[in-house]
C-alpha cells in the first residue's frame, strides 16, 4: 500500500465560520466519495486558506465529521498578486492501493479555475 497525496480546493463567498465550515465539509466529502476513502486510511491533512479568510479553521470541519485521530495542520496560502481569493485548499495523505493516475483530485466552485484539467 502506498501513501498518495490527494489535492482539493474550494472557495467561499464570505468569510464567516458557517461558510468556511460548510465549504470545507463539502470538499472533504467530495474527495472521500471520489476516491472511496476510509477515514482510517488518512494519515494527515494539510489545510491552507488565503489571507482573506480568518473566520474559522477549516480543520474544525474535519473534526466535526469525526476525523478525531487524523493529524491536521492549517496554514496561510502564499499571497500572490492576482491569485484566487477566499480559497480553501487541502492536501490529504492517504494510504491506498490506488495508483497515482487513479487518484481523483477535486476542485469545487471558483477553485475549478486553479485546475481546469481536473474540474
Amino acid at each position: 500500500m502506498a501513501t498518495r497525496g490527494i489535492r482539493g480546493a474550494t472557495t467561499v463567498v464570505e468569510d464567516t465560520p458557517t461558510a468556511v465550515l460548510r465549504a470545507t465539509r463539502e470538499l472533504l466529502e467530495a474527495i472521500v466519495e471520489a476516491n472511496t476513502i476510509d477515514i482510517d486510511d488518512v494519515a494527515s491533512i494539510i489545510f491552507t486558506v488565503t489571507r482573506d479568510l480568518s473566520g474559522e479553521y477549516p480543520a474544525r470541519a474535519a473534526r466535526e465529521m469525526g476525523w478525531t485521530d487524523t493529524a491536521l495542520l492549517g496554514a496561510t496560502e502564499m499571497d500572490v498578486p492576482g491569485g484566487l481569493g477566499k480559497c480553501i485548499r487541502v492536501l490529504l495523505h492517504v494510504n491506498t492501493q490506488r495508483t497515482q493516475q487513479e487518484v481523483k483530485h477535486v476542485y469545487l466552485r471558483d477553485a475549478r479555475l486553479l485546475r481546469p484539467d481536473r474540474a
